[in-house]
């Protein structure tokens, strides 16, 4: 059984499918436009999440006359089936269906390249974070399964190429997203729509209700890890691995009666951790719906060179850079857009050891917002106001809304 599921994934996933898809879209996207159909996607149809969600709550409330969507990986559809979501199996006939037919796409990640956007469908891509680690064309050395620099950075462009709309937090982005995916339309500097839950639910009753749903003591701190992905560590193309480089006991013999770690991995990494000896002390929250709920409930986020540091800064509580290795990401794998050592809103740490220290200081002195992170949070953090999603959709449909 097995072999013939692993048979069918190939097969599905061959040229000649791909070809007949290609083609039975492009037919399918002749017919009359569906002028109040939008379909959503995070994550590649893994999750229900970041600013397509925050942008789908919004318009469901606002426009409720409009028909929505969420494309959904078939491997991930009791996310959508318990939120009672109206979803499609990505990449399945009624799919390619509605998809060819939908006035608005709004995504946050590249989409398959032998998809070809419809003429009058408005693709808005809302991307998924502000910039640390080089992107698109800016990579020099692209370390990926499955492709090599140049085809790489053709493939991107000709994606970037189909957006009629690009969502961006911040100038910074704005300019590293011009030049990165090569995009000559309109830029939505905006803010991102997913951030809005953090400066709208930021208060002590949001935070313990979900706390309570989540089953997390409410008299417990947080301690959030939320790492990201090496280029170089994969099984395979869209498997990464990942060696998780904190020493769970020592953390625990510190902190285990007064934390809770909770770990999020990023969408990318395969791994299926094992924390048997630590179930009363980690818990495991790759898989949740979406991260917004974790970062509002914890009191201190780790992370590496993921971009979720942006978006936490918005809460103004402390974060620590665990770096190990950082010489190696920064020099070999992707390089960086800032100067990180300098500009990085919380220490750098390399050792458990440190990481220790550090959370014993924050607990001992209290977190002072310090004049590194003000110039921090005045340069990335800036648009950040709670009305994000409002620009966003205003100015998507100011334009096309029939």
């Amino acid at each position: 059984m097995n072999k013939l599921k692993q048979l069918m994934i190939r097969i599905r996933r061959g040229k000649l499918v791909q070809t007949l898809y290609s083609i039975t879209f492009s037919v399918v996207s002749k017919l009359p436009r569906n002028n109040k159909l939008i379909i959503f996607e995070s994550f590649h149809g893994k999750q229900y999440s970041d600013s397509p969600r925050a942008i789908y709550e919004y318009i469901k409330e606002v426009y409720p006359e409009y028909q929505l969507y969420w494309a959904a990986d078939r491997r991930h559809l009791n996310i959508f089936q318990e939120k009672n979501l109206p979803y499609v199996k990505r990449l399945s006939l009624k799919w390619i269906f509605l998809m060819a037919r939908a006035k608005y796409w709004v995504i946050n990640t590249r989409l398959p390249l032998w998809i070809k956007k419809p003429r009058k469908t408005v693709y808005l891509q809302t991307w998924h974070g502000t910039p640390l680690k080089k992107l698109g064309v800016d990579i020099d050395d692209v370390q990926m399964p499955g492709t090599d620099t140049e085809k790489y950075k053709k493939n991107f462009v000709e994606e970037a190429s189909k957006w009629d709309y690009l969502v961006s937090p911040n100038r910074y982005s704005t300019d590293i997203f011009k030049r990165a995916f090569q995009f000559e339309k309109e830029v939505l500097e905006t803010g991102y729509p997913r951030n809005d839950y953090l400066i709208n639910f930021n208060n002590p009753k949001e935070i313990q209700t979900v706390k309570q749903r989540l089953k997390i003591p409410t008299d417990k701190k947080v301690i959030l890890y939320a790492p990201t992905w090496r280029d170089n560590q994969f099984y395979e193309k869209g498997k990464y691995k990942f060696d998780i480089e904190l020493d769970l006991q020592r953390l625990k013999e510190e902190f285990g009666d007064t934390h809770k770690i909770l770990l999020r991995m990023h969408y990318l990494i395969a791994e299926n951790l094992n924390l048997k000896g630590y179930e009363d002390f980690v818990m495991d929250f790759s898989k949740h719906e979406d991260i917004r709920e974790l970062y509002l409930i914890s009191d201190m986020l780790i992370t590496d060179y993921s971009s979720v540091f942006f978006d936490y800064a918005n809460l103004k509580r402390p974060i620590l850079f665990f770096v190990y290795d950082l010489e190696d990401y920064r020099d070999n794998l992707r390089g960086f857009y800032l100067e990180f050592e300098n500009e990085a809103p919380g220490p750098l740490v390399r050792t458990t050891e440190e990481i220790i220290q550090e959370i014993k200081v924050i607990e001992r002195e209290g977190f002072q917002l310090g004049q590194e992170f003000n110039e921090f949070y005045k340069q990335f953090c800036y648009l950040e106001d709670g009305n994000a999603v409002n620009r966003v959709v205003n100015q998507m449909f100011s334009k096309h809304r029939d």
